[in-house]
């Protein structure tokens, strides 16, 4: 039976895009869209989002706690110093996606979060530099963009810093889950 309103004859609406999985509805409803400024939640986005590329957000939203559990539950200092002994081990762990490229590439942007860490103060208020006066952005989309110029000049940042597998769309879509844009369409009970 779909989640209904204070009205209980009308469904809770909310963006097509998580349609009736419940996995889907529950992380749209509760983490999707709201701000987020502790660095260990923006860093598991960064793994998540990262090893989303060329998949679907489902994918691997039903793998995070697989995630959480081969990457020291999103401990950045343990996954920085991670080594090659882990990467053969992690290529091994079904409850992960096993490309290599992208397990050292969580390795390597754990190392460089820290270095932003240190050169910013924390890596939210390296994120939150980009923003216009600092601030989330309350979007009023009917449809949803990909990217923006905001995720085009991050992720051109991090892509100069070294950072992998965070590309302008993957960027954005950080952005979104972390709350820095408020993209819930209008309309969504949960705007």
């Amino acid at each position: 039976m779909p989640a209904t309103s204070n009205n209980q004859h009308q469904p809770i609406k909310r963006c097509s895009w998580c349609g009736t999985d419940p996995l889907y509805m529950k992380y749209h409803d509760e983490e999707w869209g709201k701000e987020v400024h502790d660095d260990k939640v923006l860093f598991e986005f960064l793994v998540l989002e990262s090893a989303q590329a060329g998949l679907s957000w489902i994918t691997i939203l039903r793998r995070r706690d697989n995630y959480r559990r081969a990457f020291a539950n999103f401990d950045v200092q343990k996954v920085a110093t991670m080594g090659p002994d882990d990467v053969k081990r992690l290529m091994q762990d079904e409850g992960i996606i096993r490309n290599r490229l992208k397990i050292a590439s969580t390795i390597t942007n754990a190392q460089l979060f820290i270095a932003v860490q240190k050169e910013f103060g924390s890596f939210d208020q390296y994120l939150y530099s980009f923003m216009p006066n600092g601030k989330p952005i309350n979007n009023q989309p009917g449809t949803v963009p990909a990217r923006t110029e905001i995720s085009d000049a991050i992720s051109k940042d991090m892509k100069k810093r070294g950072f992998k597998f965070f590309g302008t769309t993957i960027c954005y879509a950080h952005m979104q889950a972390t709350g820095m844009v408020n993209d819930h369409v209008v309309g969504c009970a949960f705007k």
